[in-house]
């Protein structure tokens, strides 16, 4: 497309932005042995929908920390008793526990190719996920503060399923109904306005460090905007330099 990928969508004063983040790394180590792997990392979820187009583009594993952690809240182990306190207060799950549970679930799929969302957040979780990955390339996504509470607050999910839907842009057919099932749709805790504005202050203090980090290594490479469709292409062009996609930008 002639533009270098790295290039801002559109400008915003850096004190008004949230940031979501995604590392990919080119190989991963096991076991002393560098194995090549794709691997792409979103450390926040707001972006869901990209997130989505990169694990159809390039046909990776979407694992995302939001269900491993809501997984553990209903399997009722210590971790999750101790991640559903903070939830419900709209706090950050602190990084013992939120590593704990990650690392877990990390460990078993060493050998897939696998797209993370929502890890890391946090210097310690960075350092954690050094252990496993050897990582390459960060892209950081730039997005208003009020923009990602805006997203999060409009969120609502089917508990049996685990289905969400977005109210302003992937709403359910009836409101207030999942599609399939035609039962009443909840809004959790953690998506509610006033916990959703707490836990993005807390995360853009924890995230600093991380961003930092990654800045140091030189491998982080920086977005903004607000609009999914107009990310994407430079998105899609960085990746597919990294990464052989099996679908081209078009479809999307």
């Amino acid at each position: 497309m002639g533009v270098k990928p790295t290039e801002n969508i559109q400008t915003a004063r850096q004190n008004q932005l949230e940031t979501a983040d995604v590392t990919i790394p080119a190989h991963k180590t096991c076991g002393g042995e560098e194995q090549e792997s794709h691997e792409v990392f979103i450390l926040k979820k707001q972006e869901g929908t990209v997130c989505e187009r990169i694990a159809r583009s390039f046909e990776l594993q979407h694992l995302s920390s939001g269900q491993f952690l809501r997984e553990s809240l209903g399997g009722g182990g210590e971790a999750g008793v101790l991640a559903q306190q903070y939830l419900e207060r709209g706090l950050l799950v602190p990084d013992h526990v939120i590593t704990r549970v990650m690392m877990a679930e990390l460990e078993k799929r060493r050998e897939q190719h696998w797209l993370l969302d929502g890890f890391p957040r946090t210097l310690g979780q960075a350092k954690a996920l050094d252990g496993i990955c050897e990582l390459d390339l960060v892209i950081s996504l730039n997005i208003p503060f009020e923009t990602l509470k805006d997203r999060l607050s409009a969120r609502w999910v089917h508990p049996a399923s685990g289905r969400v839907y977005n109210m302003d842009f992937n709403p359910p057919h009836t409101q207030g109904v999942d599609d399939l099932t035609g039962e009443p749709l909840v809004q959790r805790e953690e998506d509610r306005p006033e916990a959703v504005a707490a836990r993005l202050r807390k995360y853009k203090d924890a995230a600093k460090p991380v961003i930092e980090l990654y800045k140091s290594r030189g491998i982080l490479h920086s977005f903004s905007g607000t609009e999914t469709n107009k990310i994407w292409p430079y998105v899609y062009t960085l990746l597919s330099s990294r990464i052989p996609p099996i679908l081209p930008d078009e479809e999307h």
